[in-house]
């Protein structure tokens, strides 16, 4: 496996597990529809397809912390809107306290300073011609 092929997926594996975590961050501001939900994580570069997303609010209903209403639309059939319930809300109270811990944690065992791209490049290719 090329380097940068592992990258991405650390990358792609990092973003799912915050995933839920952002969702119900969303919900919480206001109720949502799902394809707001979805512009609002692609906006912020978490990248979520309809088929990932609703699967999960699927879960989180499921688990009582969100709930749902239908609203009419002004272009087409109604829509299904989110909204937290109040465990939901109190469940993402404590995954802001977790984040927090682990953004702690993180930055206690990491470096505090990003490497400079060309570091990390050098790297990547040195990694990449002892595989060879």
């Amino acid at each position: 496996m090329k380097i940068e092929d592992k990258l991405e997926n650390t990358k792609a594996q990092m973003r799912k597990g915050v995933l839920e975590f952002c969702i119900l961050s969303i919900i919480s501001e206001e109720e949502a529809y799902p394809s707001d939900i979805i512009k609002k994580l692609k906006s912020s570069h978490l990248i979520v397809v309809e088929g990932t997303l609703y699967p999960m609010l699927t879960r989180l209903k499921n688990a009582g912390l969100l709930s749902y209403s239908w609203k009419e639309s002004t272009s087409g059939p109604p829509r299904k809107y989110f909204k937290l319930t109040e465990i939901g809300t109190s469940f993402l109270g404590s995954l802001h306290d977790t984040w927090n811990e682990l953004v702690n944690s993180v930055a206690q065992t990491t470096n505090k300073t990003k490497p400079k791209k060309s570091t990390v490049k050098k790297a990547a290719i040195k990694i990449a011609d002892e595989e060879e």
